[in-house]
């Protein structure tokens, strides 16, 4: 089968680790069931495992991908839900300390099909197009868990994303403006700026702007470039979500701020199976979408590869079977 795989690490270059051709069809383990992917959306995850983090050294070479959606044996029309958890756990899946995603201990999704327990499937309404659909399973769910299952926000709140621009970011100022929410974002590029205004953003400012007023809650996934922003725009009790820090870790946890005004800081990855159903279903009544990038098939995915590590990307990067 066609697929695209991680054959070796490179910090520096992680498209050079890349291969796009032939692979082994993936094997089924007993619980396990295949889907024919029609759709994969690319993730800042799968440049991290070319870079090392992540995946060992002793699993090369690895197809990459976590989201994908297609048809399974029985001819319906599916999502892949990424996170493989232990076998026997229950309860939320990121809770698992056992838990991994698909391209890390098992094949992934950049492929013309992929293996999964059969739990993993979530049914794909007939609304979304496969290429929508293969957006939701890491960005699209990961911003969806962040906004209402752990930012404690409530009805007509403020909420500031930071780096308008990325797959979780659009997710983010899409899902909460037509949640009610008032969202505003931050990029230091104007395109992008305006971009997030038409996204349902009612404002987006320059990184480090001082803002009309503080802000509910901050959705954090820059990190050092941002934090000391985010903390300070916090209104008194308000939180700040984290699920990443792509330009490093913060140099200063300024936990003065934080425990002076009362601030809570949560940690947030990725989402559950229902979160994932309960995002569709919220896509479907709203008419909320995902933005759409790019699309390439899947045989020309180095040039998809190549774009998302020169961060030229506005919503998702999607590859075709």
């Amino acid at each position: 089968m066609l697929a695209v795989t991680a054959q070796r690490f490179d910090p520096d270059d992680p498209v050079r680790g890349l291969e796009v051709g032939d692979a082994p069809d993936p094997g089924v383990p007993d619980g396990w069931t295949t889907v024919s992917v029609r759709a994969a959306a690319l993730n800042h995850h799968d440049l991290w495992s070319l870079r090392g983090v992540g995946l060992r050294a002793d699993r090369l070479p690895m197809v990459l991908g976590c989201d994908a959606s297609g048809v399974d044996q029985d001819g319906n029309e599916v999502i892949v839900h990424g996170v493989v958890s232990s076998p026997g756990w229950r309860g939320d899946e990121t809770l698992d300390p056992g838990r991994s995603l698909l391209s890390e201990r098992y094949p992934g999704t950049l492929a013309e099909r992929v293996a999964v327990p059969a739990g993993n499937l979530v049914p794909k309404p007939p609304e979304l197009t496969y290429e929508e659909a293969a957006c939701l399973p890491t960005a699209w769910l990961t911003a969806y868990r962040m906004l209402f299952t752990q930012s404690g926000l409530q009805p007509g709140g403020t909420v500031l994303v930071q780096g308008a621009g990325g797959g979780v970011a659009t997710a983010l100022i899409s899902l909460g403006s037509a949640a009610g929410y008032q969202v505003w974002a931050t990029s230091r590029d104007e395109a992008k700026r305006a971009r997030a205004v038409e996204l349902g953003a009612a404002d987006a400012f320059e990184t480090g702007a001082r803002l009309p007023s503080r802000v509910d809650a901050v959705m954090e996934t820059v990190g050092e470039a941002t934090w000391s922003h985010s903390l300070k725009s916090l209104r008194p009790g308000g939180t700040v979500v984290v699920t990443g820090a792509t330009s490093g870790s913060a140099p200063s946890a300024d936990l003065g701020r934080v425990f002076f005004l009362g601030l809570r800081v949560i940690g947030s990855t990725m989402g559950t199976r229902d979160e994932l159903e309960r995002l569709t279903r919220f896509l479907v009544q709203t008419g909320t979408r995902p933005t759409i990038d790019s699309t390439y098939p899947l045989a020309e995915a180095r040039e998809g590869f190549r774009r998302m590590a020169a961060g030229d990307v506005f919503g998702k990067i999607v590859f075709t079977t």
